[in-house]
């Protein structure tokens, strides 16, 4: 997304040797017939049309929640009464009860919905939403702690400081007056910079370390006597298994272990089938309360047919979702047969107590050193060579619920070849579509845009430029979504830690990095530095990376995505035109219930923790060489927070996710300020040069904080090793308890005990999932019963 306010980073030049001075920078492009700078960068303009807009879209919110409430959780709960007779709700949930009828008045007002959102306390959320709601938005809070004081000296100090100078001359209207660039470069007033900056990422890592060390009470409900083995040979028994761990670790009490089986097509089948029984369960009540045989048309979007044609006949209801159950429940028996035929090679093993369990991973994991090897070296037993124990990978294994039981099919070369295809063709898709400038680009090419160009409009140069990188941006979480989706990850965890990865990434490159340095995609970028020839037939022009129309560009960004995003998150017009879909495409009323007590998804943290830290990053990058950006950034989180406080109590499903997912939050946020410091340092090289003092104590600066960085990670990612991790507490008083409630580490279709039918008014409810295809969270599988608690895999 080469930034289009200001010329590219290079030109192509049949004199190379020709200077370059901050005239040429400051000059637009003579190329470009579009995006012309305007007084104070058009931040004005841009705020008042994008206030609008939100205001727009919170009035059509608030319309679609007073005509058509059901457009939330609220709606799902109130339907599932009908339909099941109880609200109790499962995956993750800690109250069984809907809300009284004072609460639902509040809910159902015209904008009573905003104030209810502000007033909510952290007890309502956990109650509601689980505890990872609770970490999400402390997280943000911190955020808009630190925000807020960077504000303040963003605002009281350094913003002061820039207009004091006189580079860009003495016009207020001129947004430059207000950027570092407007210093001169032998004034010692750029130390107040290189000090704010360093102040900035001491304080960040003060408030993420104490956001970390409120979450350690997560330890509190982990129990971790059950381990996780894979690699080891299909044909491998529970006895055999069972044999191995009495013979290799005499002291290690064996209580339960489960083999893993290839379940996928026996979940499909069961979803379809317990979906054809409550279909046929609703018109056979419909019989019963009218007397009548309903008529429907079986085909995709059948009751949006008009016409009397041999493609539009009607059948009976009862006796189409009749065959249809029976033809379901014949392939789901077929497929129980022949389902402990396809072992994965993979088992759940749990032990008496948590220090047995971490006995035997220290055992497997931690390496050992005996002459000139260093190697796990675990015990081994009369079994150890049928089960080929030294190919084992274990690990504590993840809570239950964590668990896509369909997805343990797809592993080894399978899974990485997989994984490497999605991965390759989303990095092609940024490769060569990676910003908006491309387009106006384009059309530039065309000289169709002449008559803009004397408009020299802030609506033209600003708005729709910021517009359009906040619809790329905002589209490619989703493809990022569904390319992690696609990976079939293990756990939701670990789908939504590489989601949030990810996103994270490609998102600075699209927003951030390439903008800033005028180049147009990855593709540029990679000639740009590889490409010799490219190199020496342009002349670079680094001097334009800190023009001031660049910082108003990055401004009018945040402004955009504080009110226009907010506005379309409220709105969750994706979610809304999926349920219009998929409405339209029910061949039935009863379909269209039943999509009806769907519609609502577990919330996205990994995207949402991506997207938003994109932003953050892009507010402390140019928090001081541009500290106007802040208190706008300070607004977008405040209106960020609220409107996830908000989806989060009615829109969404919680999540059940570990601590791994919010830690890789907190490292992500420690990225901005160290950017913040790269951006300053590149400054300070550019205009007085590497050997001056403040290049010089930057670099410094820089290089220390990325040796503990590397350092911390490099740790964090080895530690695994080193017998010191595993900790065996003597008082360990954790037991597995033979009762109802401990974990069952096997999906529901595989449970022994009997299933009560989907039909059963007390059976619990729940309402959907974010998978491939939509459908209820009790007809994926992993329903059981389970303590609570997050276990690390």
């Amino acid at each position: 997304m080469g930034l289009p306010l200001s010329p590219p980073l290079f030109t192509m030049a049949n004199n190379t040797g020709s200077s370059i001075n901050n005239t040429d920078c400051f000059s637009p492009a003579e190329e470009s017939t579009v995006l012309r700078g305007v007084q104070f960068g058009g931040i004005p303009v841009v705020l008042l049309i994008d206030f609008i807009f939100f205001g727009i879209l919170l009035a059509i919110f608030s319309i679609i929640r007073k005509i058509l409430w059901d457009y939330g959780r609220l709606a799902l709960v109130s339907d599932a009464d009908s339909f099941t007779g109880t609200s109790h709700r499962k995956y993750g949930r800690l109250s069984s009860t809907i809300s009284t009828s004072e609460e639902l008045e509040h809910e159902r007002g015209f904008c009573s919905w905003f104030t209810f959102a502000i007033r909510m306390d952290e007890e309502k959320i956990q109650e509601k939403c689980g505890k990872d709601a609770i970490y999400y938005l402390s997280f943000q809070r911190r955020l808009i702690g630190l925000l807020a004081v960077f504000s303040v000296s963003s605002v009281a100090i350094i913003l002061p400081v820039n207009l004091s100078g006189n580079l860009i001359g003495t016009d207020p209207y001129s947004f430059g007056r207000t950027t570092i660039v407007n210093i001169q470069k032998e004034s010692h007033l750029l130390w107040l910079h290189t000090v704010f900056a360093v102040l900035y990422l001491v304080l960040t890592v003060i408030v993420m370390r104490h956001h970390t060390s409120q979450m350690k009470y997560l330890d509190k409900d982990t129990v971790k006597p059950t381990l996780f083995i894979c690699s080891m040979p299909r044909d491998a028994s529970e006895d055999a298994l069972r044999t191995h761990f009495n013979d290799a670790y005499p002291g290690c009490r064996v209580s339960e272990i489960s083999l893993c089986y290839d379940v996928a097509k026996l979940i499909f089948l069961d979803k379809e089938r317990k979906r054809a029984e409550k279909n046929l369960m609703y018109y056979r009540k419909l019989l019963e309360r009218h007397g009548e045989h309903a008529l429907i048309n079986p085909r995709p979007c059948g009751h949006l047919c008009c016409c009397h044609t041999s493609c539009c006949e009607e059948v009976d209801a009862i006796d189409y979702y009749s065959s249809t159950e029976n033809r379901l429940k014949e392939e789901y028996s077929k497929q129980q047969e022949i389902v402990y035929s396809k072992p994965l090679g993979m088992a759940f093993v749990t032990f008496k107590n948590e220090a047995m369990a971490t006995l035997i991973l220290k055992d497997f994991n931690a390496i050992k050193c005996s002459g000139c090897k260093c190697r796990p070296d675990p015990q081994s037993s009369s079994c150890s060579p049928l089960l080929q124990v030294q190919r084992w990978t274990v690990n504590y294994a993840s809570d239950p619920k964590n668990i896509y039981w369909e997805n343990l099919s797809v592993q080894g070369v399978r899974w990485w070849s997989r994984c490497l295809l999605v991965n390759m063709f989303l990095f092609l898709l940024l490769f060569f579509l990676t910003t908006p400038s491309i387009i106006i680009s384009t059309i530039d090419k065309f000289n169709v845009t002449k008559p803009i160009y004397y408009l020299n409009s802030a609506v033209i140069s600003q708005f729709f430029p910021t517009i359009l990188l906040w619809s790329f941006s905002a589209l490619l979480p989703t493809v990022v979504y569904y390319s992690t989706l696609f990976e079939a990850h293990w756990t939701r965890s670990s789908e939504n830690r590489c989601m949030m990865h990810k996103l994270y990434i490609f998102l600075i490159f699209m927003v951030l990095i390439l903008p800033s340095l005028g180049l147009t995609s990855l593709d540029v970028f990679f000639r740009w530095l590889f490409d010799t020839k490219f190199l020496s037939q342009g002349k670079l022009r680094f001097e334009c990376v800190f023009l001031p129309d660049q910082g108003a560009f990055f401004v009018n960004y945040v402004i955009a995505s504080a009110f226009v995003g907010s506005g379309m998150e409220l709105l969750r017009l994706p979610g809304l035109l999926l349920y219009t879909i998929r409405m339209a495409l029910a061949r039935s009323a009863a379909e269209r219930k039943y999509v009806k007590e769907n519609q609502a998804y577990e919330f996205e943290y990994g995207a949402m923790y991506g997207w938003m830290l994109c932003v953050f990053t892009v507010i402390m990058a140019y928090s001081i060489t541009c500290p106007v950006i802040v208190p706008f950034g300070l607004l977008y989180m405040i209106l960020k927070h609220l409107v996830d406080k908000h989806n989060l109590y009615f829109a969404y499903l919680p999540a059940n996710l570990d601590k791994k997912t919010h830690y890789g939050a907190v490292n992500q946020a420690l990225a901005a300020p160290i950017i913040c410091l790269f951006w300053l340092y590149f400054f300070s090289v550019l205009r007085t040069g590497f050997t001056a003092d403040t290049s010089l104590f930057t670099l410094v600066v820089l290089c220390i904080t990325i040796f503990i960085c590397i350092s911390y990670t490099c740790f964090g990612h080895f530690k695994y090793l080193s017998p010191h991790n595993y900790k065996i507490k003597e008082d360990e008083t954790y037991v597995v308890k033979e009762h109802s409630g401990k974990p069952i580490y096997r999906p529901k279709v595989l449970q022994t005990t009997q299933e009560s039918s989907a039909l059963d008014p007390k059976e619990q409810k729940s309402y959907g999932t974010v998978e491939k295809n939509p459908l209820p969270l009790s007809d994926q599988g992993p329903g059981f019963l389970i303590q609570p608690g997050i276990s690390e895999i």
